[in-house]
């Protein structure tokens, strides 16, 4: 790299300078390693690739302006920042898919002349068309489909961009039969270009952008599945065909990614729910849980963790479940977000008991009532209340999916009240122990995203400023204490409405990242309700609310687990822990006497007395995912010992019972119980 950033880097020197006659150059461009070059207004990124290297130009799909990418062959009309954008680069992967979206329509429309198409978006993971055919496709479809799409890949025709005037789009989309992109003509907003994308004599209505051609694209797709939608998600409108695909830059990552799905499938925790008895669902109660004995205990085994890791530092609280209106009014949630909340109005007959009241969507609202009761003081202060608080927050039917996405569900919510001065140590003490909560789980692979101000925000830009500093500072204090372990990362804009925010994502055992805890910081809720603290010179202040939560909704962290651990927990959150079984009835009477010891232990623990073969039993408890099995029979009574059979271990380990008990005992330890212990005897107590 050049030292003299105000000349070109000796790669791009004698191509830029050759573009355009020096006298007419009047865009400035500045490339990733800090050159810059003026370039004649309207030149396109397709010819300054060219003039730098015909190879690179061969290599490059796309440009990023000022980090925001656009098709190679527009053309320049403002100073930016330049970016050539390779199909190896992670951001070409969205354009992979939408391109082969595109590749995907022009298949069926080939194959099946007379079916429209509507849209076709890049989701995650993938990307779906929606088609409308008399006759629905289906997935014996999907062969002739992809040999269609290869083909078209392998003319490698490039694609071409035309800006049409409206009303010629109509009547071009009419003639066509194609009335779907008619209607979406007449959406688009009138001061925006109507942009159609050619490949080859193919085109459609598309916002762009694409990448150079159809080669680009590769033979690393699949398409995966068939659904029923309605168009503009309108079950009065008619039903089309969407149908799903996934693309990647290389065989080998879309071959993980369908090993993946394989591995998912066999981990749905919908199906382990149904396998070991844990929950189900029914119509009758959409969106919520009809926990089983066995999920409630695991369920409860979470809450007990979490409580343990809370005590000391948090005071639990539990504020009510339903509340007058005039409290979420007060808050904005009834204004901005109603459609998500449950709301009744009272029975009674007197005029003054008609009023409406609302199942509360979050806790929050009632924590700041909770820190209102009563005079505080700076000295109080920070003041964490936690709650594990059943919300209700509604979702549509179809985005319902088991633990995951309900619509009544426990947070393991907690509201901190702090000074700004206490802000930092705030944030620095709750991402420790969401870290360290994760790792007990067994999650290492943590990102920390810091989300930043909204365009639509509240607040003043001064506390803004502040709340973002502190953040920030705690975020290369997380990294820099991990030891690059923990992963951080900035999310411009997608912060809260009321203030910044820190995202937890968590990666599991199959590379599935899941978005968990939250730290928030609340610059508007406690100032709404009028809370305040008495600070050290007689002022009132105004508290700083922050929000933080770590499993979130309790019920999806219960999901993730199960699918994370495949059903198969560690001894310490499974709902059984071990079988007391027997190879004939000559050990009925020793079994029960093992059962009774071990719960006595302080284990979770059934006898299986069922005159069945020994096989039989470890086959039926091992689907079950039993994490121990404790077989005895006339010989191990006789010794006092039994017979340990471990889920996934092959073979079987004879120990005499006390020491066979230890074992378990220590082994069924919550992790933060064994560090608790071992603190202690660190401190000799």
């Amino acid at each position: 790299m050049s030292d003299d950033k105000s000349k070109p880097a000796s790669g791009f020197q004698f191509g830029l300078a050759n573009l355009k006659p020096a006298e007419s150059l009047s865009v400035t461009l500045t490339f990733p390693d800090g050159a810059r070059r003026d370039v004649t207004r309207g030149v396109t990124g397709l010819e300054i690739v060219k003039g730098i290297s015909p190879s690179l130009a061969k290599r490059t799909v796309a440009m990023a302006l000022d980090g925001v990418l656009t098709d190679l062959a527009d053309p320049i009309e403002e100073s930016a920042r330049i970016e050539f954008i390779n199909r190896d680069d992670p951001r070409a992967l969205e354009l992979i898919r939408h391109d082969c979206a595109h590749v995907l329509a022009e298949a069926v429309q080939t194959l099946w002349p007379g079916t429209q198409v509507t849209i076709g978006p890049v989701i995650e993971n993938g990307f779906y068309y929606d088609f409308f055919r008399n006759e629905p496709f289906t997935l014996d479809d999907f062969a002739a489909i992809e040999k269609k799409m290869r083909e078209i890949i392998g003319r490698d025709q490039p694609f071409t961009k035309d800006v049409w005037d409206r009303e010629k789009t109509k009547q071009v989309f009419r003639d066509k039969g194609e009335a779907f992109k008619v209607e979406l003509v007449d959406a688009i907003p009138g001061d925006e270009p109507i942009k159609i994308y050619y490949q080859g004599d193919w085109f459609d209505l598309c916002r762009g952008p694409h990448m150079t051609s159809t080669g680009k694209i590769g033979n690393a797709f699949k398409l995966m599945k068939v659904a029923g939608a309605y168009w503009r998600g309108d079950s009065n409108n008619p039903m089309l065909t969407r149908i799903y695909g996934t693309a990647f830059a290389k065989q080998d990552e879309l071959d993980a990614y369908l090993k993946q799905i394989e591995e998912a499938e066999k981990r749905d925790h919908r199906k382990l729910g149904r396998e070991l008895d844990l929950f189900h669902f029914q119509e009758e109660g959409p969106g919520v849980v009809f926990w089983h004995a066995k999920g409630w205990t695991l369920f409860q085994s979470l809450v007990a963790y979490m409580r343990r890791r809370l005590a000391g530092d948090y005071d639990e609280v539990n504020a009510p479940q339903i509340l007058d209106k005039v409290l979420w009014e007060t808050s904005g949630h009834w204004n901005w977000y109603r459609e998500n909340m449950f709301a009744a109005q009272s029975a009674g007959d007197e005029a003054e008991d008609k009023r409406w009241f609302v199942l509360k969507p979050m806790n929050c609202p009632g924590h700041v009532q909770i820190f209102k009761h009563g005079l505080k003081s700076y000295r109080d202060l920070p003041l964490r209340l936690a709650e594990f608080g059943i919300v209700h927050r509604y979702e549509p039917s179809g985005a319902m999916h088991g633990l995951m996405r309900v619509r009544g569900f426990t947070q393991d919510d907690a509201h901190v009240f702090c000074t700004e001065e206490q802000l930092a140590e705030e944030c620095l003490k709750i991402n420790e122990l969401i870290l360290s909560t994760y790792s007990d789980f067994g999650f290492g692979d943590i990102v920390v995203k810091l989300s930043t101000r909204p365009e639509k925000r509240v607040g003043s830009d001064e506390s803004w400023d502040h709340a973002e500093r502190v953040m920030a500072t705690v975020l290369r204090e997380i990294e820099s204490k991990s030891g690059g372990r923990i992963k951080t990362a900035i999310n411009p804009g997608e912060g809260a409405f009321y203030g910044p925010k820190f995202e937890y994502v968590l990666r599991d055992a199959i590379g599935r990242d899941w978005q968990c805890g939250t730290t928030q910081v609340d610059l508007n809720l406690p100032g709404l309700f009028g809370a305040f603290y008495i600070d050290a010179d007689g002022s009132k202040k105004i508290p700083i609310m922050v929000h933080r939560a770590i499993c979130g909704s309790m019920e999806r962290f219960t999901g993730i687990l199960i699918e994370h651990f495949a059903g198969h927990f560690p001894l310490w959150l499974a709902p059984v822990q071990a079988i007391v079984t027997t190879i004939t009835s000559e050990g009925d009477e020793y079994a029960k006497q093992v059962a009774a010891a071990a719960k006595r232990a302080g284990l979770r623990v059934e006898l299986d007395l069922r005159n069945e073969k020994i096989n039989y039993k470890v086959r039926e408890h091992s689907l079950a995912k039993i994490p121990a099995l404790l077989v005895v029979g006339k010989k191990e009574a006789e010794t006092h010992s039994v017979s340990i059979r471990r889920l996934g271990h092959e073979g079987q380990t004879v120990l005499p019972l006390a020491d066979a008990l230890a074992s378990l005992v220590e082994e069924a330890t919550p992790p933060d119980v064994k560090r608790a212990r071992a603190e202690t005897a660190a401190h000799g107590i």
